[in-house]
């Protein structure tokens, strides 16, 4: 595959010349209809794996002239979908997401850079159920065009540091991963 930006095979390849360029800089958008937010747990003594995804996500960010980048996801913890409406009425409940006092799920990029091969390294926090935990991760880019970049991250966290640690007899894994596809569009300028 092409990259739009700089004609090198392969995303990630042609954003390190927008970077450079500072041609990144500016307010950047996420597109909440191409952006989704995934997640699963390994359950009954790792025999199964429960899946779900956030239905709604909101978020944005900047990009300095020097190509780093800080910003912030959004996700609508009430917007939580298993496919089992007594699971996701559990998830919601205090035992996980505290829906009713903490209706929000935020993951807060304060420095996110480029390494050498093309990839994003990011360090923040993850802000769940009235919890918030250091985190740090590396995006892929997926696609890079001078005004939408989309990427594509997996964070493993253990549940119990954000208080979720509902699990009889062991049952479940205090370990769960969490995927997410962010596109970001440049803010229109003004």
């Amino acid at each position: 595959m092409t990259s739009e930006a700089g004609g090198a095979a392969g995303p990630g390849s042609g954003i390190k010349e927008l970077a450079r360029d500072g041609a990144l800089a500016g307010q950047w958008e996420l597109d909440p209809q191409a952006s989704h937010v995934e997640f699963r747990v390994r359950h009954f003594w790792s025999t199964i794996t429960v899946r779900g995804r956030f239905e709604r996500v909101e978020g944005g960010g900047i990009v300095s002239p020097d190509g780093t980048a800080a910003g912030q996801i959004v996700i609508d913890a009430t917007s939580l979908n298993t496919r089992n409406k007594r699971r996701d009425k559990h998830l919601r409940s205090d035992d996980f997401f505290a829906i009713e006092k903490n209706p929000r799920v935020v993951l807060s990029v304060s420095r996110a850079s480029l390494t050498s091969d093309g990839r994003l390294a990011a360090e923040g926090t993850l802000e769940a159920a009235d919890h918030r935990e250091p985190v740090s991760f590396t995006a892929d880019i997926t696609e890079d065009r001078p005004d939408t970049i989309t990427l594509r991250a997996e964070l493993t966290v253990d549940r119990s540091r954000f208080g979720m640690t509902w699990s009889p007899m062991r049952i479940s894994s205090m370990q769960a991963t969490g995927s997410l596809t962010a596109r970001f569009t440049r803010a229109a300028r003004g």
